[in-house]
Protein backbone atom coordinates (compact mmCIF):
# COMPACT_ATOMS: atom_id res chain seq x y z
CA UNK A 1 0.00 0.00 0.00
CA UNK A 2 1.27 3.45 -0.89
CA UNK A 3 2.29 5.31 2.27
CA UNK A 4 -0.34 7.75 3.50
CA UNK A 5 0.97 10.86 5.20
CA UNK A 6 -0.98 11.82 8.31
CA UNK A 7 -1.27 15.10 10.18
CA UNK A 8 -2.37 15.34 13.81
CA UNK A 9 -4.11 18.32 15.42
CA UNK A 10 -4.31 18.44 19.21
CA UNK A 11 -1.31 17.32 21.27
CA UNK A 12 -3.01 16.82 24.64
CA UNK A 13 -3.14 13.73 26.89
CA UNK A 14 -4.73 11.39 24.36
CA UNK A 15 -2.19 12.16 21.64
CA UNK A 16 0.54 10.03 23.23
CA UNK A 17 -1.10 6.68 22.55
CA UNK A 18 -2.01 7.72 19.00
CA UNK A 19 1.50 8.91 18.19
CA UNK A 20 3.05 5.84 19.79
CA UNK A 21 0.95 3.50 17.65
CA UNK A 22 0.38 5.25 14.33
CA UNK A 23 3.99 4.95 13.26
CA UNK A 24 3.91 1.18 13.73
CA UNK A 25 1.24 0.41 11.13
CA UNK A 26 2.27 -0.40 7.56
CA UNK A 27 1.53 2.34 5.04
CA UNK A 28 1.20 5.19 7.55
CA UNK A 29 3.54 8.08 8.30
CA UNK A 30 2.80 10.87 10.75
CA UNK A 31 4.21 13.87 8.89
CA UNK A 32 3.32 16.81 11.15
CA UNK A 33 1.53 17.76 14.35
CA UNK A 34 -0.07 21.01 15.52
CA UNK A 35 -1.51 22.41 18.73
CA UNK A 36 -2.87 25.73 19.97
CA UNK A 37 0.06 25.63 22.41
CA UNK A 38 3.04 25.25 20.02
CA UNK A 39 5.35 24.01 22.78
CA UNK A 40 3.18 20.93 23.23
CA UNK A 41 3.49 20.08 19.54
CA UNK A 42 7.26 20.56 19.72
CA UNK A 43 7.45 18.24 22.74
CA UNK A 44 5.41 15.48 21.06
CA UNK A 45 7.31 15.79 17.80
CA UNK A 46 10.62 15.32 19.59
CA UNK A 47 9.31 12.42 21.67
CA UNK A 48 7.79 10.48 18.75
CA UNK A 49 10.17 11.60 15.98
CA UNK A 50 7.56 13.48 13.98
CA UNK A 51 9.33 15.30 11.12
CA UNK A 52 7.91 18.72 11.88
CA UNK A 53 5.51 20.91 13.80
CA UNK A 54 3.44 23.71 12.37
CA UNK A 55 0.28 25.74 12.82
CA UNK A 56 -3.09 24.17 12.04
CA UNK A 57 -3.36 26.39 8.97
CA UNK A 58 0.04 25.28 7.66
CA UNK A 59 -0.83 21.63 8.25
CA UNK A 60 -4.06 21.96 6.30
CA UNK A 61 -2.25 23.65 3.42
CA UNK A 62 0.26 20.81 3.08
CA UNK A 63 -0.72 19.00 -0.12
CA UNK A 64 1.21 15.85 0.87
CA UNK A 65 -0.94 15.22 3.95
CA UNK A 66 -3.97 13.16 2.96
CA UNK A 67 -5.59 12.48 6.34
CA UNK A 68 -5.77 14.41 9.60
CA UNK A 69 -6.38 12.96 13.06
CA UNK A 70 -8.45 15.45 15.07
CA UNK A 71 -7.70 15.18 18.80
CA UNK A 72 -8.98 18.59 19.85
CA UNK A 73 -11.47 19.13 22.69
CA UNK A 74 -14.97 17.69 22.06
CA UNK A 75 -16.53 21.13 21.69
CA UNK A 76 -14.25 21.86 18.73
CA UNK A 77 -14.41 18.44 17.02
CA UNK A 78 -16.97 19.55 14.44
CA UNK A 79 -15.41 22.92 13.61
CA UNK A 80 -11.91 21.50 13.19
CA UNK A 81 -13.19 18.51 11.19
CA UNK A 82 -15.04 20.89 8.89
CA UNK A 83 -11.84 22.82 8.21
CA UNK A 84 -10.01 19.58 7.48
CA UNK A 85 -12.66 18.50 4.98
CA UNK A 86 -12.71 21.92 3.34
CA UNK A 87 -8.94 21.56 2.90
CA UNK A 88 -9.59 18.39 0.88
CA UNK A 89 -8.36 15.89 3.46
CA UNK A 90 -9.89 12.82 5.09
CA UNK A 91 -10.53 13.25 8.82
CA UNK A 92 -10.53 10.88 11.77
CA UNK A 93 -12.09 12.43 14.89
CA UNK A 94 -11.57 11.46 18.49
CA UNK A 95 -15.01 10.72 19.98
CA UNK A 96 -17.62 12.06 19.94
CA UNK A 97 -18.03 12.91 16.27
CA UNK A 98 -19.61 16.25 17.21
CA UNK A 99 -21.65 17.71 20.05
CA UNK A 100 -24.91 18.22 18.15
CA UNK A 101 -26.83 16.23 15.58
CA UNK A 102 -26.78 19.20 13.20
CA UNK A 103 -22.99 19.45 13.37
CA UNK A 104 -22.63 15.72 12.80
CA UNK A 105 -25.03 15.68 9.86
CA UNK A 106 -23.27 18.65 8.24
CA UNK A 107 -19.93 16.84 8.48
CA UNK A 108 -21.34 13.73 6.79
CA UNK A 109 -22.89 15.81 4.02
CA UNK A 110 -19.71 17.84 3.46
CA UNK A 111 -17.57 14.70 3.31
CA UNK A 112 -19.95 13.10 0.80
CA UNK A 113 -19.98 16.23 -1.36
CA UNK A 114 -16.17 16.32 -1.45
CA UNK A 115 -15.77 12.52 -1.82
CA UNK A 116 -13.80 12.30 1.42
CA UNK A 117 -13.87 9.91 4.36
CA UNK A 118 -14.81 10.56 7.98
CA UNK A 119 -13.72 8.15 10.67
CA UNK A 120 -14.26 8.40 14.40
CA UNK A 121 -13.15 6.77 17.62
CA UNK A 122 -13.56 4.54 19.45
CA UNK A 123 -11.58 1.86 17.66
CA UNK A 124 -11.54 -0.43 20.69
CA UNK A 125 -14.40 -2.21 18.89
CA UNK A 126 -11.71 -3.59 16.55
CA UNK A 127 -9.89 -5.19 19.49
CA UNK A 128 -9.76 -8.87 20.38
CA UNK A 129 -12.40 -8.63 23.10
CA UNK A 130 -15.32 -7.17 21.15
CA UNK A 131 -14.34 -9.04 17.97
CA UNK A 132 -14.29 -12.39 19.81
CA UNK A 133 -17.74 -11.67 21.25
CA UNK A 134 -18.93 -10.65 17.77
CA UNK A 135 -17.70 -13.95 16.31
CA UNK A 136 -19.43 -15.97 19.04
CA UNK A 137 -22.73 -14.20 18.37
CA UNK A 138 -22.39 -14.65 14.61
CA UNK A 139 -21.67 -18.36 15.08
CA UNK A 140 -24.86 -18.80 17.10
CA UNK A 141 -23.19 -19.79 20.38
CA UNK A 142 -25.88 -17.98 22.39
CA UNK A 143 -28.66 -18.49 19.87
CA UNK A 144 -30.72 -15.46 18.87
CA UNK A 145 -29.90 -12.40 21.01
CA UNK A 146 -32.90 -11.32 23.08
CA UNK A 147 -31.67 -8.78 25.62
CA UNK A 148 -28.55 -6.96 26.78
CA UNK A 149 -27.18 -4.74 29.52
CA UNK A 150 -24.50 -2.04 29.50
CA UNK A 151 -23.09 -0.45 32.65
CA UNK A 152 -20.43 2.25 33.06
CA UNK A 153 -20.41 3.46 36.66
CA UNK A 154 -17.58 5.38 38.34
CA UNK A 155 -17.09 8.68 40.16
CA UNK A 156 -15.78 10.74 37.27
CA UNK A 157 -12.34 11.95 36.26
CA UNK A 158 -11.66 15.04 38.35
CA UNK A 159 -9.51 13.08 40.81
CA UNK A 160 -6.84 12.35 38.15
CA UNK A 161 -7.31 14.56 35.09
CA UNK A 162 -5.30 17.83 35.09
CA UNK A 163 -8.09 19.77 33.31
CA UNK A 164 -11.39 17.91 33.86
CA UNK A 165 -13.77 20.82 33.24
CA UNK A 166 -15.07 19.56 29.89
CA UNK A 167 -16.17 16.26 31.43
CA UNK A 168 -18.84 18.20 33.35
CA UNK A 169 -20.00 20.52 30.58
CA UNK A 170 -22.64 19.89 27.87
CA UNK A 171 -21.11 17.37 25.50
CA UNK A 172 -19.37 15.71 28.44
CA UNK A 173 -20.69 13.69 31.35
CA UNK A 174 -20.60 9.90 31.39
CA UNK A 175 -22.87 9.67 28.35
CA UNK A 176 -20.74 11.65 25.88
CA UNK A 177 -17.39 10.74 27.43
CA UNK A 178 -17.78 6.99 27.96
CA UNK A 179 -21.02 6.26 26.12
CA UNK A 180 -19.37 6.01 22.68
CA UNK A 181 -17.30 2.99 23.81
CA UNK A 182 -20.36 1.10 25.01
CA UNK A 183 -22.75 2.17 22.27
CA UNK A 184 -20.25 1.51 19.47
CA UNK A 185 -19.63 -1.94 20.94
CA UNK A 186 -23.37 -2.64 21.08
CA UNK A 187 -23.83 -1.55 17.45
CA UNK A 188 -20.91 -3.80 16.45
CA UNK A 189 -22.44 -6.71 18.33
CA UNK A 190 -26.16 -6.18 17.69
CA UNK A 191 -26.56 -3.75 14.78
CA UNK A 192 -28.36 -0.39 14.69
CA UNK A 193 -30.80 0.90 17.29
CA UNK A 194 -34.40 1.92 16.61
CA UNK A 195 -35.56 3.83 19.72
CA UNK A 196 -34.61 4.73 23.28
CA UNK A 197 -36.17 5.79 26.55
CA UNK A 198 -34.28 7.23 29.51
CA UNK A 199 -34.12 9.36 32.63
CA UNK A 200 -31.12 11.51 33.61
CA UNK A 201 -29.98 13.34 36.74
CA UNK A 202 -27.09 15.33 38.21
CA UNK A 203 -25.79 14.02 41.52
CA UNK A 204 -23.42 16.87 42.44
CA UNK A 205 -23.54 20.56 41.53
CA UNK A 206 -19.78 20.95 41.86
CA UNK A 207 -16.63 18.81 41.68
CA UNK A 208 -13.23 19.37 43.28
CA UNK A 209 -10.13 18.76 41.18
CA UNK A 210 -7.80 16.27 42.85
CA UNK A 211 -4.69 16.54 40.68
CA UNK A 212 -2.02 19.13 39.92
CA UNK A 213 -1.75 21.85 38.79
CA UNK A 214 -5.29 22.87 39.85
CA UNK A 215 -5.71 20.61 42.87
CA UNK A 216 -8.44 21.86 45.19
CA UNK A 217 -10.14 24.05 42.57
CA UNK A 218 -13.94 23.76 42.37
CA UNK A 219 -15.64 23.34 38.99
CA UNK A 220 -19.34 23.58 38.16
CA UNK A 221 -21.34 20.62 36.84
CA UNK A 222 -23.68 21.68 34.02
CA UNK A 223 -24.59 18.35 32.42
CA UNK A 224 -26.32 15.16 33.67
CA UNK A 225 -23.95 12.77 35.45
CA UNK A 226 -26.25 9.75 35.80
CA UNK A 227 -28.41 8.22 33.09
CA UNK A 228 -30.61 5.13 33.14
CA UNK A 229 -32.20 4.05 29.89
CA UNK A 230 -33.31 1.31 27.53
CA UNK A 231 -32.26 0.90 23.91
CA UNK A 232 -34.49 -0.99 21.50
CA UNK A 233 -32.43 -2.35 18.60
CA UNK A 234 -33.85 -2.95 15.15
CA UNK A 235 -33.48 -6.67 15.81
CA UNK A 236 -35.84 -6.37 18.78
CA UNK A 237 -33.13 -6.72 21.43
CA UNK A 238 -33.74 -4.53 24.50
CA UNK A 239 -30.66 -3.22 26.34
CA UNK A 240 -30.72 -1.76 29.86
CA UNK A 241 -28.13 1.03 29.93
CA UNK A 242 -26.58 2.85 32.89
CA UNK A 243 -23.99 5.62 32.52
CA UNK A 244 -22.84 7.35 35.71
CA UNK A 245 -20.18 9.59 37.25
CA UNK A 246 -22.07 9.47 40.58
CA UNK A 247 -21.10 5.97 41.74
CA UNK A 248 -18.16 5.32 44.06
CA UNK A 249 -17.87 1.62 43.21
CA UNK A 250 -19.94 -0.87 41.21
CA UNK A 251 -19.90 -4.63 40.69
CA UNK A 252 -22.19 -4.60 37.66
CA UNK A 253 -20.69 -6.16 34.49
CA UNK A 254 -19.74 -3.82 31.67
CA UNK A 255 -21.64 -5.66 28.93
CA UNK A 256 -23.96 -8.65 28.84
CA UNK A 257 -25.69 -10.19 25.82
CA UNK A 258 -28.41 -12.80 26.49
CA UNK A 259 -29.75 -15.13 23.82
CA UNK A 260 -32.07 -18.10 23.37
CA UNK A 261 -29.28 -20.62 24.09
CA UNK A 262 -26.91 -18.79 26.39
CA UNK A 263 -25.29 -15.56 27.54
CA UNK A 264 -22.08 -13.60 26.98
CA UNK A 265 -20.28 -11.59 29.65
CA UNK A 266 -17.94 -8.97 28.13
CA UNK A 267 -15.39 -6.79 29.88
CA UNK A 268 -14.62 -3.09 29.55
CA UNK A 269 -15.24 -1.90 25.94
CA UNK A 270 -12.76 0.90 26.59
CA UNK A 271 -10.03 -1.72 26.19
CA UNK A 272 -8.82 -3.89 23.33
CA UNK A 273 -8.64 -7.06 25.44
CA UNK A 274 -12.07 -7.09 27.11
CA UNK A 275 -12.49 -10.49 28.74
CA UNK A 276 -15.24 -12.72 27.30
CA UNK A 277 -17.11 -15.45 29.19
CA UNK A 278 -19.84 -17.76 27.91
CA UNK A 279 -22.74 -19.41 29.72
CA UNK A 280 -24.74 -22.05 27.92
CA UNK A 281 -28.11 -23.45 28.94
CA UNK A 282 -26.59 -26.85 29.69
CA UNK A 283 -23.65 -25.45 31.70
CA UNK A 284 -23.16 -25.11 35.44
CA UNK A 285 -21.22 -21.84 35.39
CA UNK A 286 -19.53 -19.26 33.19
CA UNK A 287 -16.60 -20.37 31.04
CA UNK A 288 -13.84 -17.84 30.35
CA UNK A 289 -12.89 -17.99 26.68
CA UNK A 290 -9.59 -17.20 24.96
CA UNK A 291 -9.62 -14.12 22.78
CA UNK A 292 -9.62 -15.44 19.25
CA UNK A 293 -8.83 -12.60 16.90
CA UNK A 294 -7.80 -8.97 16.74
CA UNK A 295 -5.41 -6.82 18.72
CA UNK A 296 -5.29 -7.48 22.44
CA UNK A 297 -2.86 -4.68 23.36
CA UNK A 298 -3.62 -0.97 23.64
CA UNK A 299 -3.64 -0.11 19.93
CA UNK A 300 -5.63 3.13 19.84
CA UNK A 301 -5.10 4.43 16.32
CA UNK A 302 -6.06 1.12 14.74
CA UNK A 303 -9.18 2.79 13.36
CA UNK A 304 -7.00 5.35 11.58
CA UNK A 305 -4.94 2.57 10.01
CA UNK A 306 -8.07 0.66 8.96
CA UNK A 307 -9.48 3.82 7.40
CA UNK A 308 -6.28 4.55 5.50
CA UNK A 309 -6.24 1.01 4.16
CA UNK A 310 -9.90 1.36 3.14
CA UNK A 311 -9.17 4.62 1.29
CA UNK A 312 -6.51 2.84 -0.74
CA UNK A 313 -8.61 -0.28 -1.41
CA UNK A 314 -11.98 1.38 -1.89
CA UNK A 315 -13.55 -0.73 0.87
CA UNK A 316 -15.63 0.58 3.78
CA UNK A 317 -13.76 1.51 6.94
CA UNK A 318 -15.21 0.14 10.14
CA UNK A 319 -15.01 3.10 12.55
CA UNK A 320 -17.05 5.23 10.19
CA UNK A 321 -18.64 8.64 10.51
CA UNK A 322 -22.01 7.02 9.83
CA UNK A 323 -21.69 4.75 12.86
CA UNK A 324 -20.37 7.62 14.98
CA UNK A 325 -23.35 9.75 13.95
CA UNK A 326 -25.74 6.93 14.88
CA UNK A 327 -24.07 6.75 18.30
CA UNK A 328 -24.39 10.55 18.61
CA UNK A 329 -28.07 10.25 17.72
CA UNK A 330 -28.58 7.59 20.40
CA UNK A 331 -26.95 9.79 23.04
CA UNK A 332 -29.06 12.82 22.17
CA UNK A 333 -32.18 10.65 22.05
CA UNK A 334 -31.40 9.55 25.62
CA UNK A 335 -31.27 13.17 26.76
CA UNK A 336 -34.37 14.07 24.72
CA UNK A 337 -36.26 11.17 26.29
CA UNK A 338 -35.27 12.27 29.77
CA UNK A 339 -36.39 15.84 29.07
CA UNK A 340 -39.62 14.97 27.26
CA UNK A 341 -40.50 11.93 29.41
CA UNK A 342 -41.23 9.85 26.32
CA UNK A 343 -39.80 7.20 24.02
CA UNK A 344 -37.64 8.69 21.27
CA UNK A 345 -37.36 7.00 17.86
CA UNK A 346 -34.03 7.34 16.07
CA UNK A 347 -33.92 9.07 12.72
CA UNK A 348 -30.42 7.83 11.85
CA UNK A 349 -29.36 4.40 10.74
CA UNK A 350 -26.09 2.60 10.07
CA UNK A 351 -25.01 -0.79 8.86
CA UNK A 352 -23.42 -3.20 11.31
CA UNK A 353 -19.68 -3.02 10.50
CA UNK A 354 -17.96 -6.03 8.99
CA UNK A 355 -15.85 -8.23 11.31
CA UNK A 356 -12.28 -7.04 11.81
CA UNK A 357 -10.59 -10.20 10.60
CA UNK A 358 -6.95 -10.21 9.41
CA UNK A 359 -6.36 -6.53 10.07
CA UNK A 360 -2.64 -6.04 9.59
CA UNK A 361 -2.10 -9.75 10.27
CA UNK A 362 1.60 -9.29 11.03
CA UNK A 363 0.60 -7.66 14.31
CA UNK A 364 -2.31 -9.85 15.32
CA UNK A 365 -2.74 -10.69 19.00
CA UNK A 366 -0.16 -8.23 20.31
CA UNK A 367 1.01 -9.04 23.81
Amino acid sequence: MKTMKIGLIGCGNISDIYLRNLGTFPGLQVEACADLIPARAVEKAAQYRIPRTCSTEELLQDSEIEMVVNLTLPRTHAAVAREILLAGKHVYNEKPLALTRQEGQELLELAAAKNLRIGCAPDTVLGAGIQTARALIDEGLIGTPLSAAASMQCHGHEHWHPAPDFYYEPGGGPLFDMGPYYLSALVTLLGPAAAVTAMAAKGFDTRIIGSAPRKGETIQVTTPTHLAGVIQFESGVLCNTTMSFDVWKSTQPHLEIHGTRGSLLIGDPNTFDAAVSLFRAEAQDWTALPLRQGYSSHMRGLGVADMAQAVRSGNNHRCSGTIAFHVLDIMHAFLDSSHKKSEQPLSSRCERPTPAVDLFSSRQMES
